[in-house]
């Protein structure tokens, strides 16, 4: 007999709210049992399973203070999501979770924050953009960094838009490779740290989540605009299984990125081969 709360026993959770974003992303938005909270904080991440599949670590997109669902973005890379995108809302999953480490945004409370996330690493980030901005008074400057492959993988169009109009953030975007349609920056995405002025590191901490070949060239230019490593926070979702630090393919030398991760100050894995 499992206890009550038994790390390997999920909940059920039914779909509500489900669209394609692009063509292998998909938004869902779920619902537990009862209505219950899923109780994460930003950066978490949760096993999200099909009886008789499988299941796969999928980051929580959505604030902690959604109260009553959660959201996620789920890209078709597998057996697994595969199948998750040919469920319809209505359906039922497995939930266990939420597992890892997460942003510390209540210890941020009063500094400049900046957000760069490429590509999926939206995702993660996402849930600490919402709750920074659901408690915009405690911190200072926000700026949000987004790039993109192209104009067909942009996530969240319809909130990239209202961040680009809103007066108490700094939003920059851009796309590796543009068309006649996108008129803003063509670049990849550290070709937008020259676009912020009167940066002040010591009061900033900045949040890197994204492609792992992203993430070097970003904390260079995070060091060139005096960033030290302790106020770096990346989120590392590679390899990762089963959530719980018992299967292993997380592991990078003695770290289990699911127990002690997937969020950490960069001065904590900096020694760490193949960390970043």
């Amino acid at each position: 007999m499992y206890p009550e709360k038994s790390i390997y026993l999920p909940q059920v959770a039914t779909i509500t709210k489900a669209n394609m974003m692009t063509k292998v992303d998909r938004y869902f938005e779920f619902e537990l049992e009862g209505g219950k909270d899923l109780g994460h904080k930003p950066g978490q991440f949760a096993e999200i399973s099909i009886p008789g599949i499988g299941e796969a670590p999928i980051s929580i997109s959505s604030s902690p203070n959604l109260k009553g669902k959660f959201e996620m973005v789920i890209r078709n890379v597998g057996v697994v999501t595969n199948a998750l995108h040919n469920l319809s809302v209505g359906s039922t999953v497995g939930v266990r979770g939420p597992y890892g480490t997460h942003f510390p945004m209540e210890k941020l409370k009063g500094r400049d924050l900046v957000f760069v996330s490429g590509g999926i690493g939206l995702v993660p980030m996402r849930s600490a953009i919402h709750y920074a901005l659901e408690n915009r008074k405690d911190y200072g400057r926000i700026m949000i960094l987004f790039g993109a492959r192209d104009i067909t993988q942009r996530l969240f169009v319809d909130e990239l838009a209202a961040w680009s109009k809103q007066s108490d953030i700094e939003f920059l975007e851009t796309v590796d490779v543009g068309n006649p349609d996108w008129k803003g920056n063509v670049g990849v995405i550290t070709t937008l740290f020259s676009k912020i002025k009167d940066f002040h590191a010591a009061n900033t901490t900045a949040f890197v989540v994204g492609p792992p070949v992203m993430y070097k060239f970003v904390i260079v230019e995070l060091f060139k605009m005096d960033m030290s490593k302790s106020n770096i926070i990346v989120s590392l979702e590679r390899h990762m299984k089963c959530g719980v630090g018992k299967c292993g393919h997380c592991q990078i030398n003695r770290v289990y990125v699911c127990q002690e991760g997937p969020v950490f100050a960069l001065d904590a894995i900096s020694e760490l081969r193949e960390a970043i």
